[in-house]
């Protein structure tokens, strides 16, 4: 695709280079900057991991869009051999593997903002005193112990993760008092009744669920009417120039760094970057929280957007 774009882009002049939202018929075009004409830059850009190649020919009709990639690229899914392999059996095994480093890889790769992601989401569901909070995925316990502090202890907690190699980091941190609890549980089937808890959340876990809308049904059913879910993750960002830089220092540094690091046999940090190309972000998702029975949902683009807080209501 890069070898054609290329050769088709060395006939014109690029005037500017745009923004394609693929997820959306027909395109919208979002122009990201100017560039003058004996300057071209080619971006790699498009959400859902699809790539795309995008210059402005001028013309004496003004400047025209060219789409530099053939429109089966820009528009159809890919097949099963591009999809990122998400069985439950392969995620828990390679989180397993990363789980002594997990806490320290997370706060080194975000320079710390992880922790402050996780305050705002605490502060965003607004727990009260005497809740019932269940963070699903949980990993290493962050999320559900933030909860727990912001509430001095005041709350019950359950943290839930299929992967007991994180829960036993996550049962070593320690409670200054009141009660959370750390158990195995796969987030596709919720050993819980309907209706059990006031605030339901998940932290950059549910791109990793094999089924991302059985997923979403699951914290519906065992939200109570009322109360809150929270869904933090992983974002492209939208914007140029914090887009394309920040894409190529996830697709092509953080790997390197991650898999130095903590070295593993499951490409964990390439799988990371590919597991958030694939992931519906943004109205793609909310889309979804409604679908499977949220009453509303909306989100909040973090940190230029490269986390996003989703929200809604049951």
């Amino acid at each position: 695709m890069r070898k054609e774009a290329l050769s088709r882009i060395s006939s014109g002049k690029a005037a500017a280079v745009v923004n394609a939202d693929t997820t959306k018929k027909p395109h919208n075009y979002e122009f990201l900057s100017s560039e003058p004409e004996s300057d071209l830059r080619l971006f790699t850009l498009g959400e859902g991991g699809y790539t795309q190649y995008f210059c402005f020919t001028n013309s004496s009709h003004g400047s025209t869009p060219v789409n530099l990639t053939t429109p089966s690229a820009a528009t159809s899914a890919p097949d099963d051999s591009q999809q990122v392999d998400k069985s439950s059996e392969r995620v828990k095994q390679m989180f397993g593997e990363i789980a002594p480093q997990y806490d320290r890889m997370n706060h080194l790769l975000s320079m710390n903002v992880d922790r402050w992601w996780r305050r705002i989401t605490v502060r965003q569901m607004a727990p009260k005193p005497g809740d019932r909070i269940l963070d699903v995925c949980t990993g290493t316990g962050d999320l559900a112990l933030a909860f727990h502090r912001h509430l001095s202890g005041d709350c019950e907690v359950i943290g839930t993760d299929f992967c007991e190699e994180m829960l036993d980091y996550a049962r070593k941190k320690p409670v200054a008092s009141g009660k959370v609890t750390f158990s195995q549980a796969d987030a596709q089937r919720l050993p819980f009744d309907d209706n059990s808890f006031d605030i339901v959340t998940v932290a950059f876990g549910l791109r990793n669920v094999e089924d991302t809308d059985l997923g979403l049904r699951e914290l519906v059913r065992v939200c109570r009417p009322g109360g809150k879910i929270g869904i933090l993750e992983f974002t492209t960002p939208r914007r140029w120039p914090i887009r394309p830089a920040y894409s190529w220092y996830f697709r092509n540094v953080l790997p390197i760094i991650g898999q130095r690091l903590a070295k593993n046999n499951m490409s964990a940090y390439d799988y990371l970057p590919q597991s958030v190309g694939e992931f519906p972000s943004y109205e793609a998702l909310t889309d979804r929280m409604q679908q499977a029975g949220m009453a509303t949902a909306e989100f909040r683009p973090l940190t230029f957007g490269i986390a996003t807080l989703y929200t809604g209501s049951k």
